[in-house]
């Protein structure tokens, strides 16, 4: 496995956020996206951390990635609108659609908003966690290019596409479940091909369809949806909410994120949020949850289990008592390397 050098989280995102204002984007939209991609890495989450700079820059020089900032807004009525995010970076209007949820939920009890022509968002749980913290139960999701097969298939034909739920608790951080359908992300494959390191023979198959332990074997291959028939159905019904309802691209018109990085990805994302208040009193809702949480963590635990987590609580706990980023030497290399291309020297990391 190759060395991990711990990082000052505030150079990181200062070292990130110049590169990306060097290929295009205001300081703003530059921080807002570095800040996403530091703290996954922070979470525990190096899949959808700073090693997927150099891709949205490539991008953003290719024009595949626009460096728009906002998505417009095409149809809104009610508690429902529609964006079409003209392949901007996808932090930066599934922010935008996250908050117009939001308040449409504050209205009306729900709000939901799809976008169309959409680029990849990091973690799906930022915007699950953004609508938590507004004290809505928040529903983030994305479609992705076909990675896994239906059941009894030899092709792909639906996405791993991720699905993320959060849930307020009026004490701390949310209950905050962020999972993608397949048994293991693509980028998490990506990121032990970069570090050399095998994955386990339950993640994806080879061209042929024989699982694999290869990392660069399962790139080439199909992944394995988590729970058989149930992941799969899943990722169909998920396909459904972001691309076929937003008017966007499914199926196989969804591009991969580094297979032709001249052509847009034009994925498509689904956001929900349902204000707890409109159902009936907040506080009486935060308390039911803490009871229901207290249910799970203070139950019977296994031999040799030495505590019970809610879905988050890891990587919160993890963000919290982090001083620094223990990126991966390699992720740092390719981080320099782009900022150069760009006319950026970061400096020493510090």
């Amino acid at each position: 496995m190759s060395d991990r050098i711990p990082v000052s989280p505030d150079w990181l995102s200062e070292a990130v956020g110049t590169v990306f204002t060097a290929a295009g984007l205001s300081p703003r939209a530059a921080a807002t996206v570095a800040g996403s991609l530091v703290e996954a890495d922070l979470r525990g989450t190096p899949s959808h951390g700073v090693m997927l700079v150099p891709m949205y820059v490539e991008r953003l020089r290719k024009g595949s990635v626009s460096t728009a900032e906002t998505a417009e807004v095409v149809h809104d009525v009610g508690a429902v609108a529609v964006l079409d995010a003209r392949h901007a970076l996808g932090q930066l209007t599934g922010d935008q659609a996250m908050e117009l949820a939001v308040d449409k939920a504050r209205t009306y009890g729900i709000g939901a908003v799809t976008v169309r022509h959409a680029f990849h968002f990091g973690g799906a749980y930022r915007y699950a966690r953004a609508a938590a913290v507004a004290g809505c139960v928040g529903i983030a999701a994305a479609n992705t290019r076909p990675l896994m097969p239906a059941p009894g298939g030899a092709s792909a034909v639906v996405g791993n596409n991720p699905l993320a739920v959060g849930v307020p608790t009026g004490h701390g951080e949310p209950i905050l479940l962020d999972m993608a359908l397949s048994e293991a992300a693509l980028g998490k494959i990506r990121l032990a091909a970069q570090e050399g390191r095998p994955i386990p023979p339950t993640w994806a198959t080879d061209r042929d369809g024989t699982p694999t332990t290869d990392p660069a074997e399962a790139l080439a291959g199909l992944l394995l949806p988590a729970a058989g028939h149930k992941g799969y159905g899943l990722a169909l019904v998920v396909d459904v909410l972001t691309g076929v309802l937003s008017g966007g691209a499914f199926g196989g018109g969804v591009r991969g994120l580094y297979a032709d990085t001249s052509t847009p990805n034009d994925c498509a994302h689904f956001f929900l949020a349902l204000d707890v208040a409109a159902f009936g009193d907040r506080a009486g809702f935060e308390q039911r949850v803490a009871v229901l949480g207290a249910q799970i963590t203070g139950s019977p635990k296994a031999h040799g289990t030495e505590r019970l987590l809610l879905p988050g609580q890891l990587e919160a706990e993890r963000q919290a008592a982090s001083s620094g980023v223990p990126l991966d030497a390699s992720v740092l290399g390719a981080l320099t390397e782009t900022a150069t291309s760009l006319g950026v020297t970061l400096g020493e990391p510090r």
